[in-house]
C-alpha cells in the first residue's frame, strides 16, 4: 500500500524535544531542567512518543479536512526506516500515514466501533 500511495508521511518525534522548551514553553523557563540528567531518556521518550502521537492525530484530522484519504499504520521496520531517514538517531519514527485519493471501490467499509461504555471507564 505504501508503494502505491501518492505520499507517505513519517510521523516521528524528536528525542531531544526538551531542547526547544525555552522557545516553545517560555512561561516556564525551568521546564527543560525536568528532562535533563541521567536515567531520564526512557521517560523522555514516552513523553515524546505520546505527544508525537497526538500531533500525528491532528495531522490526520487536517489531511481529512482537506479531502485526503489517510491510511495510518504501524508494523513497519522502524529501525530500518530510522536509519534511512534519521541517521543521526535523534528523531524516531512513530507511525506512517499513506495520503492521497483512494479508489472508492477499494476502500474498506468502516469497521465496527466499541460503544462508549465498552471503551471508557469513569470512576
Amino acid at each position: 500500500k505504501t508503494m502505491k500511495a501518492q505520499v507517505t508521511a513519517i510521523i516521528a518525534y524528536d528525542s531531544q524535544f526538551y531542547e526547544n522548551l525555552p522557545k516553545t514553553f517560555p512561561n516556564n523557563p525551568k521546564a527543560k531542567d525536568g528532562f535533563l540528567g541521567e536515567g531520564k531518556q526512557t521517560s523522555n521518550d514516552r513523553v515524546a512518543l505520546r505527544n508525537g502521537s497526538l500531533q500525528g492525530a491532528y495531522f490526520i484530522i487536517a489531511a481529512r479536512a482537506l479531502g485526503l484519504d489517510c491510511g495510518p499504520m504501524s508494523g513497519f521496520d522502524s529501525a530500518k526506516l530510522d536509519a534511512a531517514f534519521f541517521p543521526d538517531g535523534r528523531w524516531k519514527s512513530n507511525f506512517l500515514i499513506n495520503l492521497g485519493k483512494a479508489d472508492p471501490a477499494k476502500i474498506f467499509p468502516r469497521n465496527p466501533r466499541l460503544s462508549f461504555d465498552e471503551a471508557c471507564r469513569i470512576d
